[in-house]
């Protein structure tokens, strides 16, 4: 099984706060990872560092064997990583087609086909191609930051709390269109939402106080009542 990414013994910080102290895992291709962890636990700037958006002070971060730590942001993207920030990321004042359009990076036969095959899994992005981004509900806006992330042809996809914020039946759909994903290429999920995490990764990392304390498959971790207790505050 190959490893299409690797975090090795990361260490960043932001300003003058130690964030990420000893972080470590791999994500295979074709799987879905999942990093656990309370809130404030370092998740996020995890993903962050890796995208480059956030300054890595030690360790490394290595994408198909080519190391990419704090490499400028457009270059890591260049190279096939697509990613979906805790916000969104999506323009307002953009329609749903202009926001599709800007995250373009060209449009050939592979652009239209994966344009067509995301506006069949989310048919409120084709209703609405012509509202702006800004009026959207929250689902809605979910699936256009999830949409402009996957239309290129990204080998790994780092999405960060798709559930946030989202009433149960549009956690489902979202639930949904990731597993559709899983199918096309490699995802690295942060979720605070464990019902959604547990139904659509296939291993886990757990993140706490900034450094990887647990791992292993995600079916063992479901049964594992003391490690949901002692990290993730699941009864």
């Amino acid at each position: 099984m190959s490893s299409f990414l690797e975090v090795s013994h990361v260490r960043a910080n932001i300003e003058q706060y130690h964030i990420l102290h000893d972080i470590s895992f791999h994500v295979p291709k074709g799987e879905v990872t999942v990093l656990l962890g309370r809130n404030g636990a370092g998740k996020t700037t995890t993903l962050r560092s890796i995208m480059g958006l956030t300054p890595v002070i030690a360790g490394e971060i290595t994408f198909k064997g080519e190391k990419i730590r704090n490499q400028k942001p457009h270059l890591i993207a260049n190279r096939g990583i697509g990613y979906v920030p805790e916000d969104q990321g999506i323009f307002h004042d953009l329609t749903v087609g202009e926001n599709m359009r800007v995250a373009m990076k060209k449009e050939n036969e592979e652009t239209k086909e994966r344009m067509d095959w995301i506006l069949d899994l989310f048919p409120d992005l084709k209703k609405f191609w012509n509202k702006p981004g800004g009026q959207l509900s929250g689902g809605q806006k979910q699936m256009l930051a999830i949409s402009r992330a996957y239309v290129n042809d990204n080998e790994l996809l780092l999405i960060d709390e798709p559930s946030k914020g989202l009433a149960p039946i549009v956690v489902e759909k979202v639930m949904d269109s990731i597993h559709q994903m899983k199918e096309r290429t490699t995802i690295l999920l942060v979720e605070q939402n464990f019902m959604m995490a547990s139904g659509i990764g296939d291993r886990f990392y757990i993140i706490d106080d900034g450094q990887t304390v647990q791992q292993g498959q995600m079916n063992e971790l479901k049964q594992d009542g003391v490690l949901l207790q002692k990290y993730l505050g699941i009864s």
